[in-house]
């Protein structure tokens, strides 16, 4: 038996069984599976997220933002944005 190698992604990456997370994380893996959704069904689609720091989401923002890898391969935009935006 081989011990499988763990890394922060697996949050957003393990295709099935059970994964860690916290809420807002659970929100950027929403947007990266409903993409993997939309390639499987053979659609091509892209997706574009905005946050603002100062939001009662502001976490989720700065989620999206350490993923920034991931969000391109998944054909996501996050653009963080301020209030006078």
């Amino acid at each position: 038996m081989t011990a499988r190698v763990i890394t922060l992604d697996d949050k957003y990456t393990l295709p099935s069984g059970r994964v860690f997370l916290t809420g807002t994380q659970a929100l950027v893996r929403l947007a990266l599976m409903q993409s993997e959704r939309d390639r499987a069904a053979g659609l091509n689609t892209g997706g574009f997220i905005a946050g603002y720091r100062g939001s009662p989401l502001g976490n989720v923002e700065r989620e999206f933002g350490r993923v920034p890898g991931l969000l391109k391969q998944a054909n996501i935009v996050f653009r963080p944005a301020v209030n006078e935006d």
